[in-house]
Formats: C-alpha cells, sequence, structure tokens
C-alpha cells in the first residue's frame, strides 16, 4: 500500500511539472508584413532578413509583452486578407488605421503619424501639389490610402501597383508623372534621388499607424498595446525615429 502510495506520487508530481513547462512557453505569434516599404519594412538585400523601424519596434513590443514573432513577408492584398481571416496572429507593415479595416481587424493604439503626399521628378513644375494631378497618371500601391485618395480624385488617370518601388521606379522612369504614398516612404525615396525626385504640396491627409490584430484574439491585442506603451513610454518611437527616418536608412 506504502509503495502504491509513493508511486501515484510521483507521478502527480511529473504531470506537475509537466504542466508547469508547458505554462512556462513563450507565446509564439505569426506576424504578416509587406516589407516593400522603406524605412518601415524591407528586406535587407546582405542578409535577407526583414529590417525596419516597424520590425525593430515590433520585437521591442514582444519582449514586453511576453511573446515572440515569426515574421511572414506577404504582398500587402493577401495581408489585408489574412488578417480578416486569422490566418496571422498580427500584422506591422506601416497600416493606417481606418474604419473600414476596423470592420475586418481589431487595431493597437496608433505609434506613428503619417498622411499622403504628392512626389514628382524634380525638373517637374506643373504638378504643385494633389489639386493639379489632373489629366496626370499618377501611381500607388494597389490598395492602400494613397491608392484610396487617388481614386477620389477627378479626372486622374490611377496606375495601381503591387509593389510601392515599382511605383517609383516608373516615376523616375517618366513613365507616371507622380506617386501618391505616405510622406515619410516619399521622403525616403526622394532622400536616395535627390537630384532626380522631390515631394511637392502639403501632405494632405491625417493618419495613424497601428498594429493588426486577429479580432478574436483579445488577450494579444492586451500584450500589445501593453508592450506599446511601455515602449513609448521608454522613448523608442523617438528613437526609432532619429535611426531610420532621420539617417536616411
Amino acid at each position: 500500500m506504502k509503495g502504491r502510495f509513493y508511486s501515484i506520487l510521483i507521478v502527480l508530481l511529473a504531470s506537475a511539472m509537466i504542466l508547469a513547462a508547458c505554462g512556462g512557453e513563450t507565446q509564439k505569434v505569426r506576424v504578416a508584413t509587406d516589407a516593400t516599404w522603406p524605412p518601415f519594412e524591407y528586406v535587407d538585400e546582405q542578409t535577407k532578413a526583414i529590417v525596419g523601424f516597424d520590425i525593430d519596434l515590433m520585437n521591442a513590443i514582444a519582449k514586453e509583452g511576453g511573446f515572440e514573432v515569426e515574421y511572414i513577408n506577404v504582398p500587402w492584398d493577401s495581408l489585408l486578407a489574412g488578417m480578416a481571416q486569422c490566418q496571422y496572429d498580427l500584422a506591422i507593415s506601416a497600416m493606417t488605421i481606418t474604419e473600414e479595416r476596423k470592420q475586418s481587424f481589431a487595431f493597437s493604439e496608433p505609434y506613428f503619424a503619417a498622411g499622403q503626399v504628392v512626389t514628382v521628378q524634380a525638373s517637374n513644375t506643373d504638378i504643385t501639389g494633389k489639386d493639379s494631378l489632373a489629366g496626370k497618371k499618377v501611381g500607388a500601391q494597389n490598395g492602400t490610402t494613397g491608392d484610396i485618395e487617388i481614386q477620389k480624385m477627378a479626372n486622374v488617370q490611377r496606375v495601381p501597383y503591387d509593389d510601392i518601388g515599382l511605383a517609383f521606379q516608373d516615376l523616375l522612369n517618366g513613365q507616371i508623372d507622380a506617386v501618391v504614398a505616405d510622406n515619410p516612404l516619399a521622403l525616403g525615396y526622394v532622400g536616395q534621388n535627390p537630384d532626380k525626385l522631390k515631394t511637392v504640396g502639403e501632405v494632405f491627409t491625417d493618419e495613424y499607424y497601428g498594429i493588426a490584430v486577429c479580432k478574436t484574439n483579445t488577450d494579444l491585442l492586451a500584450k500589445v498595446n501593453k508592450g506599446l506603451a511601455a515602449v513609448q513610454k521608454a522613448g523608442l518611437i523617438e528613437k526609432l525615429t532619429d535611426q531610420w527616418l532621420k539617417s536616411g536608412q
């Protein structure tokens, strides 16, 4: 009887240890990103790793929130559709918080203020801002807020692209007249081609980036917001702005 008691006790202790170990495992989260949007997310040509402002921010949030991340590089349309179906747990991709997108997935608190701006060739004198785009061929990444803004404009020939880099390449080559995109992104391309590109007019929208979260995963949303609040309090947003936006990375 005594031997049987100790056997049962050993089994119970072993089971408790297994459960404790399982409970202590760090949650791994699938994070979608469209890594074609420097300096927020892009593929480093040398290391082939996904890098950028958003990636550094997400890594810091995950550390504070107590979870690990696995990045999945997907095209923008697939990212939006995948998040709506909860194929991914999170998405960070310089994504503007909009009411329409809130119908498909949840958002963290905002972490960056941006807006749309027009970019043209440096020699262009005809286009001075969004109100002088009539009759022009204007590019944007398909499904982005820049693309949405172009569709509101009268008599503008919309040219959608799957990759924003291709839009800027066509602008450099003179195949389109202008590109409408987020101002940090536009300034990055102008910084790389200061003698060939310029922005014109004012930033004409007020937008805020947020981290998309599967709508059914309220626990993860809470962890993301907790981590975001911690890194914001520590001044990380300002540090990343200096590193990725002001340094010309």
